[in-house]
Formats: structure tokens, sequence, C-alpha cells
């Protein structure tokens, strides 16, 4: 059942880590047009962020942009505490993360793979250990939504490019399930949004620029369906979650069994060949 207090209203604070670049800043953005105040993490790309940040107070948005490492744990709780202290917060989207680039397991070195999974998946952890300490109606909070971004290649495992990225949002996957589950009683609804391909800038940042369009061509032949699951319509999507679960079903096109209506702990399986949102 819908509880009406987990909605974000105007004014309710969100935080989105990864929020500056994009399907973060598309999220960002989706979520300032509803008057939501928001704090970004970035990690890296300081021109982006500030970029993005000028457009959205631009647009009259309350925002801040917080340089933070989500492996970081004291980055990670300066981070929210500056989302608490703009107001209610009441939002988070778990969203940062990196590829390790390109390997084939037999040619991955030990650093890489610690590193992806100590942004994807402990970041993923400390981003929603904060956001239930803040939220949690148990602990003085008013309840909220958590969303977290997965990848369809999670149940594909991306053989052959990177097989480390996958297992590190099948992680976030299981992170999603058991914690909706820990703090459904507590006024918190936690869902998942796992893209297939999205244009964004993330192949050519790991060296492979044209990856999308071959992945793209090479899914149409497969399963004869148009178009990929683009930056605005999957943010589109994030906003439904965080602000209002049970609006999420309008989101859905019934084509297989992971298209059921969206509850706490599950996944909209937002493969843009099977799900094509504009």
């Amino acid at each position: 059942m819908h509880d009406d207090r987990i909605g974000l209203r105007r004014g309710d604070v969100a935080l989105v880590t990864g929020g500056t670049r994009g399907i973060g800043a598309a999220i960002a953005r989706a979520l300032a047009g509803d008057g939501i105040a928001l704090v970004l993490t970035y990690r890296d790309d300081v021109a982006a962020a500030r970029a993005l940040e000028s457009d959205l107070r631009d647009a009259g948005a309350t925002v801040r942009v917080v340089r933070a490492d989500v492996a970081h744990e004291p980055d990670v709780a300066s981070a929210f505490d500056l989302a608490r202290s703009l107001g209610t917060l009441r939002g988070a989207v778990l969203n940062a993360g990196i590829t390790g680039g390109f390997a084939r397991v037999a040619d991955l070195d030990a650093a890489t793979l610690a590193e992806v999974l100590a942004i994807n998946v402990a970041g993923a952890f400390l981003g929603a250990r904060e956001a239930v300490r803040a939220m949690s109606m148990q602990r003085g909070g008013t309840g909220g939504a958590i969303v977290t971004i997965g990848w369809r290649a999670a149940r594909l495992g991306a053989p052959g490019d990177y097989v480390h990225y996958a297992a590190s949002k099948a992680a976030i996957e299981t992170l999603t399930l058991g914690l909706a589950k820990e703090v459904a009683a507590e006024g918190i609804r936690v869902n998942g949004v796992a893209p297939g391909l999205v244009a964004t800038d993330i192949h050519a940042r790991g060296g492979r620029p044209e990856r999308l369009a071959a992945l793209a061509r090479a899914a149409r032949t497969h399963r004869r369906a148009p178009g990929d699951c683009r930056s605005r319509a999957l943010a589109a999507l994030a906003r439904v979650l965080v602000c209002n679960g049970r609006d999420a079903r309008c989101w859905r096109r019934p084509v297989g069994p992971h298209d059921a209506e969206i509850g706490a702990g599950q996944f909209s399986s937002c493969v843009g060949l099977q799900f094509p949102i504009y």
C-alpha cells in the first residue's frame, strides 16, 4: 500500500550521488523541475558540476554541488550533512559509479577490481546507510524514498567487456531488495532502475566511444525493437520513484516477467529495446 508520507513535496531535499553528469544530471534536472532542493555529488569533473549548478540555479532551483568520493566514509557523511542543512531530506538517488574500463576477467588487475567494488558497492551501501539514518521514522525522520541505479547487464554478465562492472551492479540489486524489506516499516521506500542502453559518455570515457552504437545495432537485429533508453526518460522514471511510487505503473509496458507493477524493492527493467520511453 502506498504511504503518502513517502512522497516528496516542493521544498523537500534530495541527494543524488554522481549527480552532475549523464544519468545523474538528467535525474537532477527532473527533480529540480518539481521544486525539490538538491545536493549533487561529483568526484572529478569540476567543470561539469559547476555548469549544471549554474544552469539549475538560473532556472530557480535550490542546489548545492559537493566534491565527494562515495567510497570515502567521511565524504559521504559530509554530503548528507549538507543535505540535511537545507531542509528535510526525503530522497536519495544512489547513482555514482565507474566501469573500471574494458577488460576480460583474465586480464583484470586487483587494483581496478577493488576500485570498482569500493565505489559502486561500498559507496552505495554508505549512501544507503546515511539515507536511512536521516529518513527513518524510527530514528526521528519523516520517511522518504531511495532509488538505486543498477544495470541490466547485472543479469547478462557483459562478457568480454566488463564482467567486473556487471558484478558490482548485481550487488546493487541485492542491496535494493534487502534494504527495501529492512526499512519498509520505517517509512522508507526503496526501488531500483536497471538501465539498458543509455546515451551517455560512459563508453567514450572508457575508451570505446563506438560501443553504444554497435550494441544498439546488434540489439535491434536480435530483438527487432526500436530505440535506446534515453537519459531523460530514465530520469523521468527515477523521478516518479523518488517523488511518488504509486504512479510508477504508468511507466511500465508489460513485455516480460520483470515488468510487473513497481513496488518496494522491485526493479524497473528500463531496457530501451524492451521498454522504449521518450
